[in-house]
């Protein structure tokens, strides 16, 4: 497990992550288990992430990571900003999201142009985010940051970051909404022409082990969810049902006030199910 070093700075957000950098020589975005937000955040990123990277999403790579009482002693910047005024950040195991790059040399952008995000590396993997947040309930805007491409540094990719709306927040409920997990930029769906534009995520996700889904759970940290098993096993069985309506769930943002898909064809209409 990495253990936090140093603070690097402070990041944008509700939840007020931190960037630390830690003993395995890599930065961390760190999400503390005594966020504004809510405890689960930390368990809905674990378990999203699992998911989101073995139906093949690029997604960041994590770790719990530990941050000594000694370390929040010394760094004032580790603290809360809340109505009635600062709190510290907890000692113990938290969530962290790696830094693909090395933070004091490569650069990472939250924002490109319209016209570099429809020339992404991997512009496709926003179609397959909006399935996978319209599955998971994401009760969040899709975000995502971009760097350049290990295979063509004349190009951008994208990597999907903060999962922990996923689940609806710290509800673990599943109100619908055909606008949940949209990217604002819509450009990146202009690639959407039918259901096949869906593959391979659709068949990935339909016909995933769900044994691998449970191991995954199995592996969250208690605290993150307050050791409330039976809420774990209701998430994990309406997840496992939640896959017979995928099409159900698209066919919603297809049809929705924005309009995501311009170039979808008519004869693709029908889904095979």
């Amino acid at each position: 497990m990495p253990q936090a070093v140093y603070h690097a700075q402070r990041m944008r957000g509700g939840a007020q992550s931190h960037l630390m950098f830690c003993d395995d020589g890599c930065f961390y975005v760190v999400k503390f288990q005594n966020n504004p937000q809510h405890v689960r955040v930390l368990a809905n990123e674990m378990l999203a992430n699992s998911l989101a990277e073995y139906i093949g999403l690029p997604v960041p790579r994590f770790a719990p990571v530990e941050v000594r009482g000694e370390l929040i002693e010394v760094t004032p910047e580790l603290h809360f900003e809340r109505v009635r005024g600062r709190v510290a950040c907890a000692p113990g195991r938290h969530f962290g999201s790696r830094l693909p790059v090395d933070a004091t040399r490569e650069p990472i952008y939250d924002f490109v142009p319209d016209q570099t995000l429809a020339l992404l590396a991997n512009r496709e993997a926003f179609i397959g985010m909006l399935l996978f947040d319209q599955w998971t309930c994401n009760a969040d805007a899709r975000q995502a940051v971009f760097l350049r491409s290990a295979a063509d540094s004349s190009r951008y990719q994208a990597l999907m970051i903060d999962q922990g709306f996923c689940f609806n927040d710290g509800e673990w409920s599943f109100p619908d909404s055909p606008l949940r997990g949209l990217y604002p930029r819509l450009v990146v769906y202009q690639g959407v022409t039918g259901w096949d534009s869906f593959e391979p995520w659709m068949s990935r996700l339909r016909e995933m082990e769900w044994s691998q889904a449970r191991r995954f759970a199995a592996g969250i940290p208690l605290a993150w969810y307050e050791a409330n098993d039976e809420a774990l096993e209701r998430l994990m069985d309406t997840l496992d049902r939640r896959r017979a309506r995928l099409p159900e769930l698209i066919e919603a943002v297809r049809r929705c006030s924005k309009n995501p898909f311009p170039n979808w064809r008519p004869e693709a209409v029908g889904c095979r199910l």
